[in-house]
């Protein structure tokens, strides 16, 4: 489970908005400048289900499961890649019936495949918007620590 720590700016019975921090985890990330989280911000803020009653200034852990981003991280690099090569044989395999050249009817071909797959990731992703599994989720609501007053003998 990927975990990060934030603060609810606001809350009500169903739903709380926590402001966390950008972790170390993006920073070394190859794709935080193109990442819809990023957004050259040090803090987002995101929406949960409020499972655990916090409250406005409440420090707590939220969490995503792993196994969905994995899907995702599949999804959006490796999915593409695949449905270019599956266009770059198939426009092989044609280019003789089409009387073409091999190379240019795979290219042809593997480019049209390649940006369908960005038409399915983006039909795909509004349906899997919409899943719990996907969504980041309250893990535990942290204790606050009360600083000792050090004026006090």
């Amino acid at each position: 489970m990927i975990t990060e720590n934030g603060i609810v700016t606001k809350a009500n019975q169903s739903v709380a908005w926590i402001k966390t921090t950008r972790s170390g985890a993006c920073e070394s990330c190859s794709s935080q400048k193109s990442c819809g989280t990023a957004n050259n911000q040090k803090e987002i803020t995101v929406d949960v289900k409020n499972t655990l009653n916090v409250e406005k200034g409440d420090h707590v852990v939220i969490g995503l499961e792993t196994k969905p981003m994995l899907f995702l991280t599949f999804f959006l690099y490796v999915f593409p890649i695949i449905l270019l090569i599956i266009g770059a044989v198939i426009g092989n395999s044609l280019a003789p019936s089409l009387q073409m050249d091999p190379s240019f009817a795979s290219m042809i071909s593997g480019f049209l495949f390649f940006g369908f797959s960005f038409y399915i990731i983006r039909k795909k992703n509004n349906s899997l918007s919409k899943k719990e599994a996907y969504k980041p989720f309250l893990v535990r609501k942290k204790p606050q620590i009360i600083p000792a007053d050090c004026t006090t003998p």
